[in-house]
């Protein structure tokens, strides 16, 4: 309708001969909207603003918001940082989660489930790229040794392994064959259980963002970004290095 508007102003301003034209264009904006309806609310969206944990606080301002949420990387949506728009393709729910490998008991749970279990808090952490640039963001999430606990890996667990979805048709950098589809990451379990890792929900006292990784993500600060696997649909425990 926007791009439109001045065909539809003239369609009007001509009267009844083009009325049925005039028509045919609001139909189309009806079915446009219709296509693509509002996104739905987050189902978590009630526990943000999550409490400030004072631990993890900076000595200078956090970036803003437009920066954060409209310069990254997701390779599943294309090889350049400007993909915020092609990353809402992405389908947030329902989005199961699994806990396999050297588990007590295997299971798999729906995201809200997993996030309604834990005490969501917000950390400031800042980033530092070889690319020369730097951020100071302001997540929501969970310690990442608190979904270690939830999982109850066995004590012969060294790793554990992290998986992104996997759907070509909701993100079609997945199509390419450059990569072998689906990402995977991996931490030592040290790592895993480091007080700095965060199972991240939310950024900005609001849910996760499409494009930074909805619905949780992993936060590892002191690696390189990559290291922070986005969109997890799969935890799983090994003694084998990935």
């Amino acid at each position: 309708v926007f791009r439109d508007r001045r065909r539809l102003v003239k369609a009007l301003a001509a009267g009844p001969i083009l009325l049925p034209s005039a028509a045919a264009l609001l139909g189309g904006a009806a079915d446009a909207r219709a296509a693509n309806p509002p996104p739905a609310k987050d189902p978590t969206a009630d526990l943000y603003p999550a409490a400030q944990n004072m631990r993890y606080r900076l000595d200078r301002p956090v970036s803003d918001e437009k920066l954060v949420t409209t310069y990254n990387n997701f390779y599943e949506y294309g090889s350049q940082k400007e993909i915020s728009d092609e990353a809402q393709q992405l389908k947030t729910r329902p989005w199961m989660v699994t806990f396999d490998g050297m588990v007590e008991k295997k299971k798999t749970v729906d995201v809200d489930t997993l996030i309604r279990a834990m005490k969501l808090e917000e950390r400031l952490y800042r980033h530092r790229c070889v690319e020369a640039w730097s951020m100071a963001v302001p997540w929501s999430g969970f310690p990442m040794a608190d979904l270690v606990k939830y999982a109850n890996p066995t004590g012969s667990a060294k790793y554990v392994v992290m998986q992104t979805f996997q759907d070509p048709s909701m993100a079609p950098g997945q199509k390419q064959f450059w990569y072998p589809w689906p990402y995977l990451e991996g931490l030592t379990m040290a790592e895993a259980t480091n007080e700095l890792a965060l199972i991240g929900t939310g950024l900005y006292g609001k849910p996760m963002p499409k494009q930074n990784g909805a619905p949780i993500r992993l936060v590892v600060p002191w690696k390189y970004g990559f290291k922070s696997i986005k969109s997890i649909v799969r935890f799983t425990f090994t003694d084998k290095r990935p």
